[in-house]
């Protein structure tokens, strides 16, 4: 088993392209093409961290945060970032991030906070935009289910819970082959006309690369005529936050004891909920999601649980919804989890641990 082969199922739920412009997602430390003899799981990466690692024979780590997020000018050890490198570096231990990619993957962090506090008909909160293009392409009619079904193979053709999506129109292409070509049909320096299939398949764009592979390899003609343009769209599926439904409503100290004990968070700071309503609608948002408090206002959220948020935003939006501030590694504690069951899934007699080391450095007292 290849280090390669663990992050490209990770990437597979949670592509290092869904990550936002500031973060450093993907194999910091490492090779892919390293065997792996196991993966120890972990939010944060800190000295004790590698250290486990190598005490377990755990050659990857798989982080939410990533171990290098700003740049490092400086690798003597005066900092636990940069005795967590070096250890790394000294132990032969890879170190893979999956932080805002596994934030804004379909069914990521936030929507696996909305699973745990048991929340219904959850949909992202703030979804995510351009990340999708379109193919086009002209095929021998008598091609186009074989290139179309190779399309598919490679990952095009997805829309949410839709797969297999194509258009297809006719029509009669043209082409004159020069002296040193080979055509698939017709002769050369003979204008020819060829019964042809328009295809169509929306992608995203991570996945450009393959489908074009599949392209070239299953389509007859020597060059084939195609394109790929964006898409100025929204995706549904992909994107920060979570919003969805309570069962049943809960009065608001009901759910602010309800969301300390889902995520274990001793204690909770909260806005003054501007009635006793009882709530139904909760958004959610993994690590520092104060940002999203107008959208989860905007979708009808009674309540919003998150963390790090400002004195300012509970002062501005007291009136309007309740805040429930659980710390940040509570909010975040379950991607050791995703991370596991991804792995676990796809490996299933692979070795994967939980790390011990990997502790909340915040104290309540």
């Amino acid at each position: 088993m290849l280090i390669g082969h663990i992050t490209a199922a990770l990437e597979e739920v949670a592509p290092v392209a869904l990550q936002e412009d500031y973060d450093n997602c993907g194999l910091i430390i490492g090779s892919p093409a390293d065997e792996c003899t196991g993966v120890l799981v972990t939010v944060d990466v800190t000295p004790a961290v590698v250290q486990e690692a190598i005490d377990t024979g755990c050659n990857l780590i798989v982080a939410h945060h990533p171990l290098i997020f700003r740049g490092i000018k400086r690798l003597n050890g005066s900092t636990p970032v940069e005795q967590s490198v070096k250890k790394a570096l000294c132990g032969g231990i890879a170190v893979y991030a999956c932080h805002t990619s596994m934030d804004n993957a379909p069914g990521g962090v936030s929507h696996k906070m909305a699973q745990m506090l048991g929340l219904e008909n959850t949909r992202v909160l703030d979804p995510q935009a351009d990340r999708t293009v379109k193919l086009t392409v002209f095929v021998p009619t008598d091609h186009v289910e074989h290139v179309r079904m190779a399309l598919f193979d490679a990952g095009a053709g997805r829309i949410g819970n839709y797969d297999s999506c194509s258009y297809a129109s006719e029509g009669i292409g043209t082409f004159r082959a020069l002296d040193g070509a080979d055509p698939y049909v017709g002769t050369v320096g003979e204008t020819h006309y060829e019964p042809e299939t328009r295809l169509e398949v929306i992608l995203p764009q991570w996945r450009r690369k393959s489908v074009e592979q599949a392209l070239v390899q299953t389509h007859p003609y020597e060059e084939p005529a195609y394109e790929f343009t964006p898409v100025i769209n929204t995706s549904l599926h992909s994107g920060c936050g979570a919003v969805g439904n309570l069962p049943s409503p809960l009065q608001p100290l009901q759910l602010v004891e309800k969301v300390k004990n889902t995520y274990s968070s001793p204690v909770t700071r909260c806005s003054a909920y501007p009635s006793d309503a009882p709530i139904r609608r909760v958004a959610l948002c993994g690590g520092s999601g104060s940002f999203l408090i107008p959208k989860a206002i905007a979708a009808g959220a009674q309540a919003i649980v998150t963390s790090d948020t400002k004195y300012h935003d509970f002062l501005d939006y007291a009136n309007t919804i309740l805040i429930i501030d659980i710390g940040h590694h509570e909010s975040e504690n379950c991607t050791k989890e995703i991370f596991y069951n991804i792995i676990k899934e796809k490996f299933p007699i692979f070795a994967v641990r939980y790390s011990q080391s990997d502790i909340n450095p915040i104290n309540y007292l």
